[in-house]
Order: structure tokens, then C-alpha cells, then sequence
């Protein structure tokens, strides 16, 4: 059963649909989707019917279930759950914990019910979800395309109906990507906004954990939780936007399709009286220290098990840990000048401006098992067309929208919006602002599951 959070939680919390009726309804979906789009490593059948059980006799009782009553959600496979097995879509033996990571903790208090364990990127360290432990996660637009990573199960559970909202985690793009290519909305947050405790690490001065969601409205209903605020995304009138358009953090590979969609919106959002302003910041510039530091950081993060376990990694990972070995170690000390200078640069730019504006990615058409995609005939490589619009915004730490472009291709182009830091509130109004408005928003791909 699909629809609007708010509209679920109503129908809970009012006894007027049982929180079982949903829930079953979303492993239904979740078992059906398998065999097309593989977006789950385990459905937690039991326990899901349990929790929506328990929350149906609060509701009996007079209880208040939480402001997620019974809404049914994915999580990202890499995020502790107890008693269920983290694989991190890898081939080494799970760990089953004993607790449960915060953010898991603050979704299940709130009353939300997660139906399974979301496919990924193995270790969350590509952008394709194209696992070669697990299978490749498919896309509800077109089961031939990678629904993006790395959060790949989680955008397209969503997208397809599955669960109203699922988490994921994002260190250089990984909840924005599958949400672009898999046309729905996803929210990196600023970073130490939502507590990593239970999250496997990437990349530990990178990480955050968001949400995926089909409407904005959806997406503020579960970062409130997430995050623990009591009140976020008053919605913005667009008409009131000022919106810089960084040219360095605009460049960087774009199909002609994704680069037109993204010129008519900032238009269609400038026709209701918005200002957008193209603006030239140096101090955003990208090096090659900048792109490559995270990779010394991750391999650091796999140095217990790299050395000894290393044909344990599939190719794609391996392949990468073994690039790392060769990218200078000093990066990973040199990059936190650049840091620091794109986040005076950004903080001088929020002075002016409400948000800023680039694509989310190069293109949303990325074929499961072709490394390269297609950018208007010239074959480019993934992580080039994927990420370049995504990662900077993680390193500089702020938070950033993605946003689906009505009417601009299957999957829809993508929309970024980046806020200032520990700008969620203010960011998630302006896209609840854009969305009311029909400037943005969520279309139901091909695969869908009522």
C-alpha cells in the first residue's frame, strides 16, 4: 500500500488501517520485487509482522505508536540491526550485533517498521550497486540499468513501491546517486548530523547516514526522526530563492539531455520570481588531492583485512583498494587545506545565497555491466559520470538535496540543491517549496508495487 507518510500514519494511528495490513502488504511487495530487481539481501518477515503487531495493540490500547506509525522502511545493509546479520554486501562472515545502531534505534521508537535489509555496493565502495556477492541490484525504470550505489537497494525499493522510505548512506554521493538515477528524492545530510554508532565505516571523516524517500514531504517526516529534531521543512515559496550556480562545481561530464533538463528548471524556477545567479568561486576548484584523498582514508579503513583476505574482495573493490596502495599517503593530510578553504568559500556564498544549485549526475543512464556510459557518443567511465557532482559537497561536509526533474527522460534527470551546514531545515522548506510548486518531483517508474 502506497501513498504519503503523513496519510499512513494517519490511517495507523486512527485504527483506521491496521499497521499488519501495510506491513504485509510491503513484504509482499519486497518478495515479488526480488526476481526483477534483487533490492534485498533479507526480508525480515517475522520480524517485521511482529513489530506491526506490537504497534497495532498501542494503537488498541490508546497508545501513540510514534510519528512513523507502522511505515514500512528498508535499510541499507550495512547498518546494525540486532539480531540480523551485517554482510556489507561482502563475502566475509557476517556479523550478527547485539544491538542495534542509533539511527535504526530512533526509526523503530518512532514506530517505523523495517521489512529488510537493503542491497549495496559491496563495503559501500562504488556507485553501481552492481554486486558481484550478492547479484546486481536492478533499476524500476529499466532492469537493465544500475539503480546507482551505493544505497542501489535502497533507491529502488523506494522507487518501486516496495517501502515508503528506506535509509542509506552517502560519503561521496551514495544516497543522492541511487536516488537521482532511480527518480526519487534523497537527502545527504550535513556531516555528525545523524549519529553513525552501528554504521559500518567507509570513509569515517566522510560518512552520514540519510534518508530515500518519494516526495520531500516523506523525506523531512524521516530525517526528523533520524536526525532528533522536532520540526524541520517549513515549506519555502520559490519565488523568494536566491540560488548561485558555482561554475566550479558545474563542470564536470553531463550528457545533453541531463544538462537541458537542469537549464529549464533553474528557468522554470526563476519564471516565479527567483533569483539564479552564476557565480565564479576559485576556492572551489577541484585538485587531484581533493579527488583522490578519500581513497587513503578507505584503504585505512580495510587495513585488518586487505593484506591477508584480499581475494576475498570482489574484482571492482579489489581493483580499487589495490589503486588506493598507489595514491600518496601525505593526501590524506594535504586535502584538509581544501577542505577548509571550500568551507570558507561556501560560508561566503550562503551569505548570498539560499542554496546551490549542479546536477546530481552526469546522466542516469548507467547499463548494468558497461563500465562506461554513454555521454552524447563518448564512452566515459562511471565513477567520472556518477560522482563528480556529488563528492566535493561531502568533503566541504554541508548538506545537499536530490532532487527528480518532471518530464526529463526515464529515469528522470536530477536536481542537487546543497545547503548551508546544519541547513536541513531551511534546505528540506525549499524543496517541499519546489515540489508543491510542480517544479520537482517523484514519477512512478515502469516497476511498481501498490
Amino acid at each position: 500500500m502506497s501513498g504519503p507518510i503523513a496519510e499512513l500514519v494517519a490511517a495507523v494511528r486512527s485504527g483506521e488501517v491496521p499497521a499488519a495490513e501495510l506491513i504485509e502488504a510491503a513484504i509482499g511487495g519486497a518478495e515479488r520485487s526480488q526476481a526483477e530487481l534483487n533490492a534485498f539481501t533479507f526480508i525480515d518477515t517475522d520480524g517485521a509482522r511482529e513489530r506491526a503487531a506490537s504497534i497495532d495493540r498501542m494503537v488498541e490500547a490508546g497508545s501513540d505508536p510514534g510519528p512513523l506509525a507502522g511505515v514500512p522502511i528498508g535499510l541499507k545493509d550495512l547498518i546494525d540491526q540486532e539480531g540480523i546479520p551485517t554482510t556489507n554486501g561482502a563475502a566475509f562472515e557476517p556479523e550478527v550485533p547485539d544491538r542495534s545502531a542509533t539511527v535504526v534505534t530512533r526509526l523503530e521508537d518512532a514506530g517505523a517498521v523495517i521489512i529488510g535489509r537493503n542491497g549495496l555496493h559491496e563495503f559501500a565502495y562504488g556507485f553501481t550497486s552492481e554486486n558481484e556477492h550478492f547479484g546486481p541490484v536492478r533499476n524500476p525504470w529499466d532492469t537493465n540499468l544500475s539503480p546507482g550505489g551505493s544505497s542501489g537497494g535502497s533507491g529502488a525499493s523506494v522507487a518501486a513501491g516496495v517501502v515508503a522510505a528506506a535509509v542509506g548512506t552517502d560519503t561521496g554521493g551514495s544516497v543522492r546517486v541511487p536516488a537521482a538515477l532511480c527518480g526519487v528524492v534523497g537527502l545527504k545530510v550535513t556531516y555528525g548530523r545523524v549519529p553513525l554508532t552501528g554504521v559500518t565505516p567507509l570513509a569515517p571523516s566522510l560518512d552520514t547516514v540519510g534518508p530515500i524517500a518519494r516526495s520531500v514531504a516523506d523525506l523531512t517526516a524521516m530525517y526528523r526522526v533520524m536526525a532528533g529534531v522536532d520540526r524541520s521543512g517549513e515549506p519555502s515559496d520559490p519565488a523568494t530563492l536566491r540560488i548561485g550556480v558555482p561554475a566550479q562545481w558545474n563542470a564536470a561530464a553531463l550528457d545533453g539531455a541531463t544538462g537541458a533538463a537542469f537549464a529549464e528548471v533553474l528557468e522554470r524556477i526563476a519564471s516565479t520570481g527567483a533569483s539564479i545567479e552564476e557565480v565564479d568561486a576559485p576556492g572551489l576548484k577541484i585538485t587531484e588531492v581533493a579527488a583522490g584523498a578519500v581513497s587513503v582514508e578507505i584503504l585505512e579503513t580495510h587495513r585488518k583485512r586487505w593484506p591477508e583476505h584480499a581475494d576475498r574482495y570482489g574484482a571492482d573493490v579489489a581493483r580499487r583498494l589495490r589503486d588506493a596502495e598507489a595514491v600518496p599517503r601525505r593526501y590524506a593530510q594535504e586535502v584538509l587545506g581544501w577542505d577548509a578553504e571550500a568551507q570558507e568559500t561556501l560560508a561566503g556564498l550562503f551569505a548570498s545565497f539560499d542554496v546551490l544549485a549542479t546536477p546530481t549526475v552526469g546522466s542516469t543512464r548507467k547499463v548494468i555491466g558497461d563500465p562506461n556510459i554513454d555521454i552524447d557518443g563518448d564512452a566515459v567511465f562511471h565513477r567520472t559520470v556518477l560522482s563528480s557532482y556529488t563528492w566535493p559537497v561531502n568533503r566541504a561536509g554541508n548538506p545537499s538535496l536530490a532532487l527528480p526533474i518532471p518530464d526529463s527522460g526515464a529515469p528522470p534527470a536530477s536536481l542537487q540543491l546543497i545547503g548551508p551546514r546544519l541547513g536541513e531545515s531551511r534546505l528540506l522548506g525549499i524543496g517541499i517549496g519546489l515540489e508543491d510548486a510542480g517544479l520537482v518531483g517523484v514519477e512512478r517508474p515502469p516497476i511498481f508495487f501498490d
